[in-house]
């Protein structure tokens, strides 16, 4: 069993994936357009979803992204939300080398909001929280040995 977050951006999911490739080496490992759909798909949206799947052909429909050992899987919006909204979760990345945990978290943080500076805790030689400039919240961690 395993248990992947999913993350809905509002139309911004291109754009994220790129950012994060390029901060934490992301790899992308699958992407669908909502114009590569299938039209019977895109015509039975869900009840209570209005017009349904009105978004932009050339928006993100799906993305399957691994980061380090993990994948996240990614869209361009839940059609049945008014505005995506991130709260309750952070996505969180360990490292075992000081170096490269710092690298990410300052890397992630371009743009965003830093909401724990990067500093040695009890627990660990290097932690740090932040929410990126896409809305996504993240936890960087480097363990001390224990």
């Amino acid at each position: 069993m395993s248990v992947s977050p999913y993350i809905f951006f509002d139309g911004t999911c291109e754009e994220a994936i790129a950012f994060y490739q390029q901060a934490i080496g992301a790899e992308l490992l699958f992407k669908m357009t909502f114009g590569e759909m299938p039209k019977e798909e895109a015509d039975n949206a869900p009840e209570g979803c209005g017009s349904g799947f009105n978004w932009p052909d050339d928006k993100i429909m799906h993305a399957n992204v691994r980061i380090g050992d993990g994948e996240v899987m990614m869209s361009d919006g839940n059609m049945c939300a008014d505005k995506v909204k991130h709260t309750g979760y952070s996505l969180s990345l360990a490292s075992k080398d000081l170096d490269e945990g710092k690298r990410w978290f300052e890397s992630l943080a371009e743009g965003g909001d830093i909401t724990m500076p990067w500093g040695e805790t009890f627990w660990a030689k290097g932690f740090g929280m932040l929410t990126d400039k896409y809305g996504i919240p993240w936890m960087v961690n480097v363990e001390k040995p224990m």
